[in-house]
């Protein structure tokens, strides 16, 4: 484009973009500025889509948490590349992303982990994620009998953990006067290290 970004969409790196605009949801949005649906493929390529909480936005990505063994894990896992929107509607704004996906690594998902209220770590303990369930009195059974086996202090289990989405396209979308929407996409180059900007038509 002949002019870099400007206003709302002004930057020179697309995930500072990113955490700025996560920053003014959470001022504006009334519950969950982070959630984000998340787009996967299964092995016939038929895709998948759920919300989940996008809960850190790093120098090289976006990261979220789930158990390893559900279906958007496995898929992750099989394919290891995703798709996901940010939507805010208090603030009429959006964020498409598209790349790879890796694991976030132990350490990050312990420190996030431990960070979580206690009921929601007894909750990871007790969910077998996108496995039959035969009752939601056989969830809440379950629920208590791992409260009380584990105590106050749960560890992280194993199959649970992060995943890291490695942006190599992002789109910046704001809601405009008689539909002229403002977007601005950005895409990595093949080398790396430098993103090209353009602005869309809506």
């Amino acid at each position: 484009m002949t002019t870099e970004p400007s206003g709302i969409f002004s930057g020179s790196d697309p995930l500072e973009i990113t955490r700025r605009w996560m920053e003014e949801a959470a001022l504006a949005e009334p519950s969950d500025p982070g959630a984000m649906a998340l787009a996967t493929c299964d092995a016939g390529g038929m895709p998948n889509v759920r919300m989940v909480l996008l809960r850190e936005i790093l120098s090289d990505g976006l990261v979220f948490y789930t158990n390893f063994g559900s279906k958007k894990a496995r898929e992750l896992a099989a394919f290891s590349h995703a798709a996901g929107v940010l939507h805010w509607k208090s603030l009429r704004r959006q964020i498409r992303v598209r790349g790879g996906v890796a694991r976030a690594g132990d350490e990050r998902a312990d420190s996030y982990f431990a960070s979580r209220p206690l009921q929601s770590r007894f909750a990871a303990w007790t969910s077998r994620q996108s496995a039959p369930l035969s009752s939601r009195k056989e969830m809440l059974e379950r629920f208590e009998q791992i409260r009380n086996e584990l105590g106050p202090e749960p560890s992280r289990p194993h199959f649970w953990g992060g995943f890291k989405i490695l942006p190599t396209e992002l789109e910046f979308w704001s809601d405009g006067d008689h539909r002229l929407h403002d977007r601005v996409s950005w895409k990595k180059h093949a080398d790396g290290d430098r993103w090209t900007t353009q602005r869309l038509w809506p």
